[in-house]
């Protein structure tokens, strides 16, 4: 089965497939924060992404997904200037990875046999235009969240050793998942999340049964229910691809605008990262929904997912913060 489960399929934790649509309509959102129990669909909500994403145009030999000739990094050596169109990539960053199979290092092959001097790509390569994921993101080592860190502000990675001196363009959305019971996300790292979800186990006893009648289905009648789904998957697709075109044209009033002010300043959320997350996550919900102008409902529907993660603790309020984003978008814009 070399399918990934498909995204129309899976059942319910409609935020968090929410909140990855969006960042495919406009990936400069930041990423995606899922904290769970486990098994409730986040690493297959994410590999289902993978096929669910439309192709990009790459350049054919182009170890960084380059969209132009232009772009390829002379070290890559391209002279090929052939363009095809590949799966939007969705790499894998694994919890015990070193630093150099996240930046990339010098190619010992090379080295050895031929005795030249050249770079093997790393897992940021090879994510760059597309999306990286990291399982149990709050238990990732603290020198790869700082190189994180420092790749995601610049756009760029950047290899300084043995004698090379590389860099290439490292452009790519962000996606974590964890178990709060395992841990809490450094600040820092947390921030650079556009959007953040919390999920559960369902409590509905239909669904659960439905949940466990797709599962089976995918891993015993495997090519007759991706046939069943792939219909699904491709309207989906095709409403991503609609809506970045829309993007570009979508009316964003000054009133909106307000709002989206007024109600980081109430939440007291940190800088003015909050309120362009927002605006940004406002502005892919409204296209998605093939609308024309950016509206309160867009706002309404998008702030949890910008703004809970950006709050400050108040550690006698047990509701949690979606809730407290909520009772403060109900006292500005009514409930």
């Amino acid at each position: 089965m070399n399918n990934p489960f498909p995204f129309s399929a899976i059942v319910g934790q409609e935020e968090m497939k929410q909140a990855m649509i969006f960042t495919s309509i406009d990936p400069s959102i930041g990423g995606v924060l899922v904290f769970g129990d486990r098994g409730t669909g986040k690493s297959t909500a994410v590999r289902a992404l993978a096929g669910l994403l439309p192709p990009i145009s790459v350049v054919k030999s182009c170890p960084v997904n380059s969209a132009q000739f232009e772009d390829c990094p002379d070290w890559a050596n391209i002279t090929d200037s052939a363009m095809i169109e590949a799966p939007t990539p969705v790499v894998d960053l694994p919890l015990g990875a070193s630093e150099d199979r996240v930046k990339g290092a010098l190619d010992i092959e090379k080295a050895l046999t031929r005795g030249e001097k050249a770079f093997q790509p790393g897992l940021l390569a090879k994510a760059n235009r597309g999306y990286l994921y990291i399982d149990e993101v709050n238990l990732l080592e603290d020198h790869i969240v700082d190189l994180l860190l420092d790749v995601a502000q610049s756009g760029e990675n950047v290899i300084e050793r043995e004698g090379l001196s590389i860099r290439h363009a490292a452009r790519f959305v962000l996606v974590g998942s964890g178990n709060p019971e395992e841990g809490e996300l450094r600040p820092q790292l947390l921030d650079r999340f556009g959007l953040s979800v919390d999920v559960a186990s369902p409590t509905d006893i239909n669904e659960r049964v439905e949940v466990i009648k797709r599962r089976d289905a995918y891993e015993n009648n495997h090519s007759s229910f991706m046939l069943r789904w792939q219909a699904e998957d491709a309207a989906l697709r095709d409403r991503i691809i609609t809506a970045r075109k829309a993007l570009r044209d979508l009316k964003t009033p000054d009133t909106a605008l307000h709002t989206v002010a007024e109600l980081c300043q109430k939440l007291g959320s940190d800088g003015l990262r909050g309120e362009l997350t927002l605006l940004k996550a406002a502005r892919a919900y409204a296209a998605f929904r093939n609308d024309t102008v950016l509206g309160t409902s867009h706002i309404r529907s998008t702030a949890a997912l910008a703004l809970r993660h950006r709050l400050r603790r108040d550690p006698l309020d047990e509701a949690g913060s979606g809730a407290r984003v909520g009772r403060i978008v109900n006292e500005l814009l009514g409930a």
